[in-house]
């Protein structure tokens, strides 16, 4: 039986004509119309106790172009308004399963400006990419080859605030296998310091891109604080330089997780991580910036999926191990540690650099769940009554799952 093959979205920057940008401007505000109306239909039925799919959706899109207010919606392609319920009916659907929180409204200024294209709404042939109510192709700087024979899903269009313009297109890639099995298995610890520390004892150094162009940003955002407030050209203009400049912040950062991830991904079958919550992790004022630069949450992400891809294995242990403060090599647990502290003697006289000994811990901790299975759980307290010691609760496997 044939594997399925893995579907990628190759994304490529494209020049549109004055045309072609006032026709997929059109089509992006035609796209949040809908899905507003939608959403504000489907909630308004919910407080009624019944219940909207997307078909009946799509029957209120048919009956709302045939209105003269709404007469525009015919001047755009239809396959991407069809495509932006779908989208509407995923989130509930995501909000009904308890994986998302109830769907919110697009803003004009804030939401991401996009439409998704299926195959009867685009064509692609010798290269060209040409999108529905389009007479020329999309003049896209193709920087990489889609796989052989590609044939291509969906389409998606999209402009950020940068006032850049993408396009993504999502096909099967053979090209995508598992790797060949290894016996090796690494624990990664993130810092900011050094962005990961591994359990080799290899450290690499955090880039720190936002502070590179901190000073240019803090120009352009005091800059664009001085506009006066509303539609003005120039109000604008300051602020799509805002927006490239986080545009540039976000591609190198990109970039560096990209090849850091795939590294890590190809020359071990075993990755051990921190299940860390950055969300909560974020709102201490003091380290938010230079976490948020750090971008540990993508760097997860990547690192999951590419596991997935080429049949390797993540493994996130409990936040709430204290791998810092256990000793690697005897397994004692040290007292209060505050984050000041790098190096620590233990009482059986191994120095430990902090974040390499974290990374060991993790390692260790990870290879338990390899050998005695995911569900593995230590007592939480002893036959007594009493509470175990941290080192006994945290043993080896607490709260540690598999991805």
């Amino acid at each position: 039986m044939a594997t399925a093959h893995v579907k990628r979205a190759f994304k490529f920057r494209f020049y549109p004509t004055g045309e072609q940008a006032a026709e997929l401007s059109r089509t992006f505000g035609c796209v949040r119309k809908v899905y507003n109306m939608a959403l504000a239909a489907r909630t308004e039925a919910w407080a009624r106790q019944e219940r909207v799919n997307y078909n009946a959706t799509s029957a209120m899109l048919t009956a709302w172009k045939k209105t003269e207010e709404l007469a525009y919606l015919n001047e755009v392609s239809s396959v991407p308004l069809q495509q932006c319920l779908r989208h509407l009916q995923t989130a509930f659907t995501n909000f009904f399963g308890k994986r998302a929180k109830y769907p919110r409204f697009k803003s004009k200024k804030k939401s991401r400006k996009s439409a998704e294209y299926t195959t009867s709404g685009f064509r692609l042939r010798d290269g060209k990419l040409t999108l529905a109510k389009m007479a020329e192709p999309l003049d896209i700087v193709w920087s990489r080859r889609l796989p052989e024979g590609a044939k291509p899903s969906t389409v998606t269009v999209s402009q950020d605030s940068a006032g850049r313009w993408f396009v993504s297109v999502l096909c099967e890639d053979p090209s995508v296998k598992p790797l060949p099995a290894t016996d090796t298995a690494i624990g990664i610890d993130v810092g900011l310091d050094h962005l990961l520390t591994l359990s080799t004892g290899e450290k690499i150094a955090n880039p720190r891109h936002e502070r590179r162009d901190r000073a240019r940003l803090a120009l352009a955002q005091r800059r664009l604080a001085k506009k006066a407030k509303g539609d003005g050209a120039n109000r604008a203009k300051a602020r799509r330089k805002v927006a490239k400049i986080h545009a540039r912040i976000a591609d190198r950062r990109r970039d560096g997780l990209h090849k850091l991830t795939t590294r890590l991904v190809r020359e071990n079958q075993t990755l051990v991580i921190e299940d860390l919550t950055v969300r909560n992790m974020v709102k201490n004022r003091s380290p938010a910036r230079a976490i948020s630069d750090a971008a540990w949450s993508e760097f997860r992400s990547m690192l999951e999926y590419k596991a997935t891809w080429y049949g390797r294995e993540v493994i996130a242990v409990d936040r709430f191990f204290p791998s810092s403060k256990l000793c690697s090599a005897c397994g004692t647990l040290a007292g209060a540690m505050p984050l000041h502290v790098r190096t620590w003697t233990c009482d059986c006289g191994t120095t430990h650099d902090r974040d390499v000994n974290a990374a060991k811990n993790l390692l260790a901790a990870g290879r338990a769940v390899t050998a005695c299975g995911a569900g593995v759980r230590p007592q939480r307290r002893t036959p007594g009554g009493q509470s175990a010691t941290k080192q006994e609760t945290y043993g080896a496997t607490r709260g540690i799952s598999r991805l």
